[in-house]
């Protein structure tokens, strides 16, 4: 796995959640999040991998994600690792 194969994934990850009302609305709430600081901040590695910590936070997220996405339910826990390091995150 590559650093610009895990932003893919992590901007992925982000259209995913936006494209979800549900989901989107949670994001915002949890997060303090708004769509300027989405705009602001979506090529920056530290928060693509917070918003791979949101989905990983919610394992059905997660799965639904992945599902829609046809992608294995382990990579986005290690493209979160590419984006921010060895740095255990909260949801472990």
């Amino acid at each position: 796995m590559t650093q610009d194969w895990a932003e893919i994934l992590a901007l992925q990850a982000l259209t995913y959640i936006i494209a979800e009302s549900t989901l989107c609305g949670r994001f915002f709430d949890l997060t303090g999040v708004n769509p300027a600081d989405v705009r602001a901040n979506a090529s920056d590695a530290a928060f693509l991998g917070a918003v791979l910590d949101f989905l990983l936070a919610h394992e059905p997220s997660l799965l639904e994600f992945c599902t829609a996405s046809e992608i294995d339910p382990q990579l986005p826990a290690r493209a979160r690792i590419m984006l921010m390091g060895d740095t255990a995150p909260e949801w472990t």
